[in-house]
């Protein structure tokens, strides 16, 4: 049985670093995603998403399969969606989740265009679904290298972006950063999802960020708590999703994914917080009382 968990990371370095570029990827998106959970703006990291693509392919018409140039473009498409967004909220009476689903729609198609151009479907198939397997260390080192930067600027934001998540009239009130605390939630928004985007592609690198985060709100209020709930969450999904892959013989991405949704859904039902099961157990004591 021990060798059913360890041999596939034992022998082979492929292995090795789709671990670490996962797990990597769960530290960095894992208190991203609680941030949106909070904010109810789940959807706003799959419009981002989305948004890569436009970017990521005018990198690869540039430059060819080509890291910086791809990450560089995949960056600024992103927050070119999500400040276009921003702009069209405020000048108009449209909420901010439907400025995001049109912009991300825009940019989907056109990043498929752009893909179309020079590309193959093999191509469009790498950057919608990536391939966690092929991380190179120049993927592994951007992965790592985001993650810590990720986790250095929530410790020094950590306070004013939990206030403007719970309470941004508050923070305006007191002249505190609400503006510099939302842009700074954006810009590693879309910085997490640009690094994962190599390891899991445009759709699947939304799955590792919010489907943890969405599960660990159903176990714990405390947002910390949350937090590491989520990244650990994410991380033992990363890891029962390649040993699935490796073993069945299926695609890593989507198997890392559906391990997490897994641990959603046993979270729906299960969850100490606010569970099914959990909820009718404790309604059906305040009867019996």
């Amino acid at each position: 049985m021990m060798d059913w968990w360890w041999q596939p990371f034992a022998e082979f370095a492929f292995m090795r670093r789709a671990l670490v570029a996962t797990i990597a990827l769960a530290l960095g998106s894992g208190p991203i995603g609680c941030l949106l959970v909070l904010r109810r703006m789940s959807l706003v990291g799959d419009a981002l998403a989305h948004a890569v693509l436009p970017g990521a392919a005018a990198g690869f018409l540039l430059a060819g399969l080509s890291l910086t140039a791809m990450s560089l473009g995949g960056f600024v498409a992103a927050l070119v969606v999500a400040l276009a967004a921003g702009f069209v909220t405020r000048a108009t009476p449209q909420r901010e989740d439907a400025s995001f689903a049109a912009f991300y729609l825009i940019a989907l198609a056109l990043g498929v265009l752009l893909v179309s151009l020079r590309g193959s479907q093999v191509d469009l198939m790498h950057m919608l679904f990536g391939s966690v397997l092929a991380v190179d260390d120049a993927a592994l080192l951007q992965i790592a290298g985001v993650a810590s930067a990720t986790l250095l600027a929530l410790a020094l934001m950590y306070r004013p972006l939990v206030v403007e998540s719970f309470d941004p009239g508050f923070l305006r009130s007191v002249n505190g950063p609400g503006a510099t605390a939302h842009a700074l939630l954006l810009v590693l928004l879309v910085a997490n999802m640009v690094s994962a985007f190599q390891a899991l592609g445009t759709l699947m690198a939304v799955g590792l960020m919010m489907l943890p985060a969405a599960a660990a709100r159903f176990w714990v209020a405390d947002l910390p708590a949350m937090a590491a709930l989520s990244v650990a969450l994410g991380a033992g999904g990363a890891v029962a999703g390649l040993l699935l892959s490796y073993h069945v013989e299926l695609p890593s991405g989507p198997c890392i994914v559906l391990a997490c949704g897994a641990a959603y859904l046993l979270s729906v039902l299960f969850g100490w917080r606010d569970g099914i099961a959990v909820r009718r157990l404790r309604t059906a004591r305040h009867l019996k009382r």
